[in-house]
């Protein structure tokens, strides 16, 4: 989600590298307008790292983001108090609504849940999430959840001031030493920039003084994994862990030449509208603005740009394609039992249409999805589930390539199979 980065293509790839000021000034606006205008179409619940983004751009239309913020504690509230209530862990929705209330300078003392009657304050509630992790990692060997999202509590609530203690910090240098950052088979480069970013708070912070040699190991550790998987087209791990990557170079003390080649990349991507999912976007804006999600920290709020104004669109017709391509479908269950299917769809689908197709024509592919802020994910596919709790998930191939996008994402251009593998992780 491995070659060291090429330094010689550095100077050829831009003049001054990382300037994202002068001549892609335009493309940053197009970015941001576009991040912005995702809130008028936004479905379900509102996103907090798409408000962290627009919080941390250099434009604003602080109305619009002052709305966002009211939905944010609304409706986001209300559902992280839900799923707090029924004892569920959330500590990375929990940390991303903490980040994006700090960005907007919200009184984050003023933020409470109540649960069993007990009304506590957010922080309080990320460092219970926190210490419930903690423990599940000294008995399990791995967090309720995840690394990633257990970094990002680490890095939500240093920001916010609050002391990391070493022990919880810890378990993320232990992580980073005996390689445990993965998603399936492969290194997780979004855990690995996270960790890069929430260790750098730590250490900044000044809280891990007893352990600090191990602190630096892991974050020089870090880094050059994060290096390791630059491609030689200045992706770093794909193009949707990219823009992350870059922040924790970035948030780490990198020199700005050193992700010249990768912010050429994002760029490239942004021109060619690889980034159409808002949360793509929120991950990347801040990084070809040379920034990280520690920039919240010392964000003060005051005399704040507000040019940012969204101009009328037209609304797009996308009239259905009249050119059919072939689409082979196999399904590998946990078990190791497989089914084929196969289908004509229109080119163009999006692979979450050409599964409905499949499974209206009643031949034995059935499947559910669960919402989350990158898009809909598959959780039940032929009756089987793949559920977090477990440690497991869909795997979804083509030609046998993980595909970097969802199944709302990714397109059907041409005849090819996709396979869907239910594994662990």
């Amino acid at each position: 989600m491995l070659h060291l980065i090429i330094i010689s293509l550095i100077a050829f790839v831009s003049g001054k590298p990382c300037d994202t000021e002068g001549s892609n000034n335009e493309l940053l606006l197009t970015l941001n307008k576009n991040l912005l205008r995702s809130l008028e179409t936004q479905e379900g619940l509102p996103n907090p790292s798409v408000h962290l983004a627009l919080r941390l751009s250099n434009y604003h239309n602080l109305a619009k983001e002052s709305e966002h913020l009211n939905k944010l504690k609304n409706h986001l509230h209300s559902d992280i108090q839900n799923s707090l209530s029924n004892s569920q862990s959330v500590v990375g929705l929990l940390a991303l609504y903490t980040l994006a209330l700090k960005s907007s300078c919200y009184d984050l003392n003023s933020v409470t849940f109540t649960v069993s009657e007990n009304n506590e304050n957010l922080l309080t509630h990320l460092k219970k999430q926190m210490e419930q992790e903690k423990e599940h990692i000294a008995i399990n060997h791995r967090p309720l959840t995840n690394y990633y999202q257990y970094s990002l509590g680490v890095l939500a609530l240093c920001i916010s001031g609050v002391r990391v203690n070493n022990h919880v910090s810890n378990k993320i240098i232990k992580a980073v030493e005996h390689e445990h950052f993965k998603h399936g088979d492969a290194e997780s480069t979004d855990t690995y920039a996270m960790a890069g970013m929430a260790l750098q708070c730590v250490k900044d912070a000044g809280s891990h003084v007893h352990g600090a040699d191990e602190l630096q190991t892991a974050l020089s550790k870090i880094k050059q994994k994060i290096l390791a998987a630059q491609r030689t087209d200045g992706h770093i791990g794909n193009e949707f862990s990219t823009g992350l990557a870059v922040q924790a170079l970035l948030a780490m003390g990198s020199q700005v030449d050193e992700c010249a080649a990768s912010m050429e990349a994002m760029r490239a991507d942004a021109r060619s509208n690889t980034y159409h999912n808002p949360m793509a976007i929120s991950q990347t804006l801040p990084a070809l603005q040379q920034k990280s999600y520690l920039t919240v920290k010392n964000k003060n709020c005051l005399h704040e740009d507000d040019t940012l104004v969204l101009e009328p669109i037209d609304p797009v017709v996308v009239t259905p394609s009249e050119t059919n391509v072939a689409l082979t479908v196999e399904v590998v269950t946990s078990s190791g039992a497989a089914a084929v299917y196969s289908l004509d769809v229109p080119k163009g689908s999006s692979l979450l249409e050409a599964l409905q197709l499949l499974k209206g024509k009643n031949v034995g592919f059935t499947f559910e999805t669960e919402s989350s802020m990158w898009g809909p994910f598959l959780s039940l596919v032929n009756g089987e589930q793949a559920r977090q709790s477990d440690r497991r998930y869909w795997h979804l191939s083509s030609n046998s390539t993980a595909l970097s996008e969802g199944v709302s994402d990714f397109k059907i251009e041409a005849a090819q199979k996709i396979i869907i593998t239910n594994k662990s992780y």
